[in-house]
């Protein structure tokens, strides 16, 4: 059943319910489901798609019929604390939790699309029992068998989806802070992995750890990987006092295009916008 489909089917029954009969927010998709009889819905999502280190961790999480949890929502709107008291209530309310974790290694062979996908299926695999139907995060998942709907924003709108959010969450920090005793260095129990200010500069005293992505184009740029042409103008852009000094240098920059490699030209390119829009807004 389709996103849309779930709103229709939700709109129509709840014409039919007093207004105190109405269902929570979080709960609006899943009540649709359970309704027509299908208890064992599982939320899905992951975290760990942004950072620079580390393995992607995707959750799949089963709530009995009709659980309401108090607090619950997307993890990124919690503070750790919260989201460790949280995790602790969702183990002990869920029917089931599965985990799957994609490696680094994993990353840089399929990319970190792929590799978020594939920790998905994994983690939908690992549950005790078999869904009747998922309820995944702004993706669709392959090969499960499974019906599922795709929800935009899904650890917003569904109590699934960000119990799995906070699964995700809470197992790959406690990872990440595992990495941290292996490579001190980092500081991967701060940032988990993700590309601080703190982390960049790590990144380029110490040089990568093989737990960083080396696939990512952006562990090359701070290592020094790149041509000598584009660090020039990243500085040139960087320093650029006027929305006039920095079109100069845009027809710099369109002169040489050709001698760059295509991740040098887009991420000059994401520069160059960055660099205007804060230069527009002074």
């Amino acid at each position: 059943m389709r996103a849309r489909q779930l709103e229709l089917t939700l709109e129509t029954t709840d014409k039919q319910l007093s207004p105190a009969d109405q269902v929570d927010d979080l709960l609006r998709y899943e009540t649709i489901l359970w309704r027509a009889g299908q208890a064992r819905i599982a939320g899905v999502d992951e975290v760990g798609v942004g950072p620079l280190a580390g393995p992607v961790v995707s959750a799949a999480v089963i709530l009995p019929p009709w659980t309401r949890i108090k607090g619950v929502t997307d993890s990124k709107l919690l503070n750790a604390d919260t989201r460790e008291r949280l995790s602790v209530k969702i183990r002990e309310v869920a029917t089931g939790v599965g985990i799957g974790i994609a490696t680094v290694e994993e990353i840089d062979e399929l990319n970190i699309y792929h590799a978020a996908l594939l920790a998905m299926k994994r983690a939908v695999e690992a549950l005790p029992r078999r869904p009747q139907h998922l309820l995944v995060d702004a993706r669709a998942i392959r090969g499960t068998g499974i019906p599922q709907t795709s929800l935009t924003k899904g650890d917003r709108s569904s109590l699934s989806i960000a119990s799995a959010s906070i699964i995700a969450k809470t197992h790959r920090d406690d990872l990440m802070i595992e990495l941290e005793r292996q490579h001190p260095e980092y500081g991967f129990a701060q940032h988990k992995g993700y590309p601080t200010r703190d982390h960049q500069k790590a990144i380029q005293r110490f040089g990568p750890s093989p737990v960083h992505r080396r696939s990512f184009t952006f562990i090359e740029e701070l290592t020094g990987s790149f041509s000598e042409l584009f660090y020039s103008i990243r500085t040139a852009i960087s320093t650029a006092s006027s929305q006039a000094a920095l079109l100069q240098i845009l027809h710099r920059y369109q002169s040489s295009r050709a001698l760059l490699p295509a991740p040098e030209r887009r991420k000059l390119a994401l520069l160059f916008r960055r660099r205007e829009k804060k230069l527009g807004d002074r």
